[in-house]
């Protein structure tokens, strides 16, 4: 990421089961994340923003904790699955990969960063 500005501010969207693991991940990592309440369906699924403000200088190191707590991911769910003779028979849970995850990330130069 070019140092255009000596200050950015983050603005991460990303789906609400990914929050605590991301923010801790960024605490953990000496960042601070301020969440905002959102809504919407740009994710297609419940949604928190953080805004995080840091020194230009570190915002890939920030990227990369939300690329690798957020970022879009395959998981393996177990899904029942409906018998085509229409007996009730119960069949056993079918592994199925699906899409998880994802985040939308806004960057934005800042004139100010003040910490009080």
């Amino acid at each position: 990421m070019e140092n255009e500005s000596k200050n950015k501010l983050i603005l991460a969207v990303l789906q609400g089961e990914d929050y605590d693991d991301t923010v801790y991940e960024l605490n953990r990592n000496g960042f601070f994340a301020t969440l905002l309440s959102s809504t919407g369906g740009f994710l297609k699924k419940r949604s928190v923003t953080l805004m995080i403000g840091v020194s230009a200088d570190k915002a890939d190191q920030v990227l990369a904790i939300l690329k690798k707590r957020a970022g879009k991911r395959t998981e393996t769910i177990y899904q029942s699955m409906a018998p085509l003779n229409g007996n009730s028979a119960a069949l056993p849970a079918v592994p199925v990969e699906r899409e998880a995850g994802g985040a939308a990330i806004f960057i934005l130069d800042l004139e100010s960063l003040q910490k009080f």
